[in-house]
């Protein structure tokens, strides 16, 4: 019986190859859609899933409820960690990570750009990476140990064993011998923790210096609680504990008149779980994704995929009335209702399954399109783990099941005698119908706008008052292999007297994202005349506000003339002489208040606020400073503006002069600017693309309800053209009723979209004002693009000859 089905089944979709490819387009697109976006979703819900005892593992951070604005900072002090270690000895494991930029690895004179993590033993206690080679208890037990990944190891050492080897790390002269212990898995994809080698907290730079300071924030620290341990209850029990070593902070935010958070602190240690550490972009150092941009790729799949089983009813119904009689004759001759559902059913569960495998296969073939326009790491493999298995095979059973099912009940319900007589008709207007095209065009218009807002934001941001001037300015990576100050004093003596460049400075902070895609911040915080005060340092070379064309407010630049300006010297921002409280700080010396070395730096210039990272962080007020000894890590260019790619390509010829043995990857800064909003272009982007997929399958929808009306409808059509009326008349009369429900869609919509664009928007700080303008153009686009998918078929019923219509009926 089920044989007999599938061939009936294959004979009835081969004579209706244009219906049978519609359907298959249509599901086969809209399944392909929604894979790459659930494997986008899936691979942000499992970030850091995979460790063992993730539910017990857990970031620590500090919260602060300012006046300001309640604040959160993954970044803590070097101190934290024996402090916890002592104060809460049933505390499974602790671990400090601090992952800075790329270091400098040295094998038998060959050089390599490698990522260090400084860390402690506990490292492996409280993280589930596979360690290869080595024991857990002791590959980090001497401080000059590392353990290096699988990557690592085979990028330098090839198939040799590389345990007991020498390599030599660090940059800018200070390099330390180590003695590779252990060799450790890979980090997944899904891993808030990346690493090429690992080595103790105590090889970092300025540890010393800085092992007792409580104020110095700039490494993370994961712990793991003990079985049974409640994570709230243990974040009371480190209320004390925030009192003992964070009195002086707590005093501060005290004299502010902060006020105590529905916790009742207005400063805490508190716990986030290491599963919801990538939502967080405060304690992701903004490296993480907003959990509602997660739920945005599935609710954009849900739509999508909604849509084009809208479009399989619709077709399949419009269909129906084209085999009317067959049924009636199935039925005459003792088919059962059941087997005629069956039968029915059987066709539709074919082009679901082909629709779906079509999907597959194209997904696919597009799966590197997709990875390399948005910058993904998907792997089409995933699908085949067995959860992804079952909720695919979920879908699909759904999908058949309604998008099917549905159809096939309704037309074996068809009365015998009525459509063997021709008269078969469905309500009209129908509310499935009416339901089922709001239904569309509400998720159509719902997509189209929050596209239309995205990219405004985006727009917006690439737009925002940056305080600098990011026009014919090149960065310059300089990287691990060469001393930045050498390099850079080499360029300024080849370049001297080219007409083409204006200036040339040097930075230990670039601005954008580059093409090394590394990004560093140093942020201080001392108290000044009883003032709590946090900067964002920033180490910076003669000509840097020329080169950016930042021109002092008050007070003057960093001069060669004077030699004490690379000592103890520094110009601040506006906002950060408005917090240390002076209107003309020109002369004072900066430092905290408890500090008797007299070591205090004198400002000497103040400049106007300049955004030196993207507007999604949080921004403070920067202190510029010079150093004759701290490294450079980006040299900046100001170049004419006549031939801009051949001052690209003179900077690299002369690059291999003076830093042959470091690759040049300089960049335009406006580019770089730009690509600190990528994440927020790539979702405008995938939106526009969903928006695009929704209208067309909607359209397509619309157009089979529109031959379905009219099919219903003919010999009404007839009727009233013999009686005289237009053919305008009548294309009217066919398409107003579709206007009146793009109107309760977009009714539906709009609200939606404002309320959905204005929870995202209030992320950022500088965004824009949702512009009624807005809806109304996507309505009017939504009627005309309704009007046109529905006069194709107004107009060919109206053109008609009225004698064919009423004499087929």
């Amino acid at each position: 019986m089920l044989k007999n089905y599938l061939k009936i089944a294959f004979r009835n979709l081969w004579r209706s190859k244009g219906y049978a490819t519609i359907n298959v387009v249509g599901l086969a697109t809209a399944f392909c859609i929604c894979l790459f976006l659930c494997l986008t979703a899936y691979l942000h819900l499992t970030f850091d899933s995979f460790h063992a005892d993730g539910d017990r593992i857990f970031q620590t951070y500090l919260f602060a409820n300012d006046p300001d604005g309640a604040t959160r900072s993954g970044n803590v002090s070097l101190p934290l960690t024996p402090a916890l270690k002592t104060d809460y000895p049933e505390l499974e494991a602790v671990t400090r990570v601090m992952v800075g930029r790329k270091s400098l690895v040295e094998v038998n004179g060959k050089y390599y750009d490698k990522l260090i993590n400084y860390t402690d033993p506990d490292f492996l206690k409280v993280f589930s990476f596979s360690l290869q080679t080595g024991n857990p208890q002791t590959v980090l037990r001497e401080l000059s140990s590392v353990v290096i990944s699988e990557n690592m190891a085979k990028d330098i050492f090839g198939t040799a064993n590389p345990i007991g080897k020498r390599l030599r790390i660090g940059n800018d002269g200070i390099q330390k011998d180590f003695i590779v212990s252990g060799i450790i898995s890979d980090a997944p994809d899904n891993s808030s923790v990346r690493y090429d080698a690992l080595v103790r907290m105590e090889n970092a730079p300025d540890y010393q210096s800085n092992k007792d300071n409580w104020t110095a924030n700039f490494h993370s620290v994961f712990l793991k609680l003990p079985p049974n341990v409640d994570k709230t209850a243990f974040e009371a029990r480190l209320k004390p504990f925030a009192k003992k070593y964070f009195q002086g902070t707590i005093d501060e935010l005290n004299k502010k008149k902060a006020k105590p958070d529905q916790a009742g602190d207005v400063f805490a240690v508190r716990l986030q779980k290491l599963a919801d550490v990538h939502f967080n972009r405060e304690l992701s150092d903004n490296k993480g994704t907003p959990i509602a941009v997660v739920y945005v790729l599935l609710g954009m799949a849900f739509f999508i995929l909604a849509i084009a089983c809208i479009n399989f009813i619709n077709l399949s119904i419009a269909r129906s009335f084209t085999r009317a009689r067959e049924i009636g004759v199935r039925k005459s001759l003792g088919a059962l209702k059941q087997g005629l559902f069956v039968q029915i059913w059987s066709e539709s569960a074919l082009i679901c399954c082909v629709g779906f495998l079509a999907g597959t296969g194209l997904a696919y073939l597009l799966l590197p399109v997709f990875n390399a326009t948005f910058g993904g790491k998907l792997k089409l493999g995933t699908a085949f783990q067995p959860g992804f298995i079952a909720f695919i095979l979920g879908v699909i059973a759904v999908v058949t099941l309604i998008a099917g099912g549905y159809p096939a009940w309704k037309m074996a319900q068809f009365d015998t005698v009525s459509v063997l007589k021709g008269k078969v008709t469905v309500k009209r207007p129908g509310a499935l119908r009416n339901a089922l095209i709001v239904t569309q065009f509400a998720l159509s218009c719902l997509l189209i706008c929050c596209t239309v807002i995205a990219f405004q934001q985006v727009d917006h941001l690439r737009h925002s008052p940056l305080g600098f001037d990011k026009e014919q300015v090149i960065s310059i990576p300089v990287g691990t292999q060469v001393n930045g100050r050498q390099v850079l004093q080499r360029l300024r003596n080849k370049l001297a007297n080219d007409p083409a460049v204006l200036s040339i400075t040097g930075t230990g902070v670039n601005l954008g994202k580059g093409k090394d895609r590394t990004s560093s911040r140093s942020t201080i915080g001392y108290t000044f005349k009883g003032n709590k005060v946090m900067t964002d340092m920033l180490l910076i070379d003669f000509d840097y506000l020329k080169t950016l064309k930042i021109n002092p407010i008050a007070g003057r630049d960093f001069d060669r003339a004077y030699s004490s300006d690379s000592v103890n010297r520094v110009i601040v921002t506006q906002s950060m002489a408005k917090m240390i409280g002076s209107a003309n700080p020109v002369g004072l010396l900066l430092g905290d208040d408890g500090d008797t070395t007299g070591t205090k730096s004198q400002i000497i210039g103040v400049v106007p606020d300049f955004r030196l990272y993207s507007v999604a962080e949080e921004a403070w007020p920067i202190t510029l400073y010079l150093s004759n000894t701290e490294p450079i890590h980006y040299v900046f260019v100001r170049v004419a503006p006549q031939n801009l790619v051949k001052s690209m390509d003179k900077l690299k010829a002369v690059w291999a002069e003076v830093a042959p043995q470091a690759e040049f990857i300089g960049s335009f800064l406006d580019e770089n600017v730009d690509a600190w909003y990528q994440n927020e272009e790539q979702l405008s982007q995938i939106l526009g693309l969903a928006s695009v997929i929704a209208i067309v399958l909607s359209c397509i929808g619309l157009f089979a309800i529109a031959l379905l009306m009219i099919e219903q409808r003919t010999k009404e059509i007839g009727i009233r053209k013999v009686m005289g009326a237009s053919i305008p008349s009548i294309v009217l009369l066919l398409s107003r009723d579709f206007v009146k429900l793009v109107l309760i869609a977009l009714g539906i919509a709009v609200p939606l979209a404002w309320f959905g664009m204005k929870t995202w928007l209030d992320n950022y700080s500088y965004r824009i004002d949702i512009s009624p303008w807005v809806f109304v153009g996507v309505g009017f686009s939504a009627i005309l693009i309704a009007l046109l998918t529905v006069s194709f078929q107004s107009v060919k019923a109206a053109l008609m000859n009225p004698v064919n219509s009423l004499r087929s009926e």
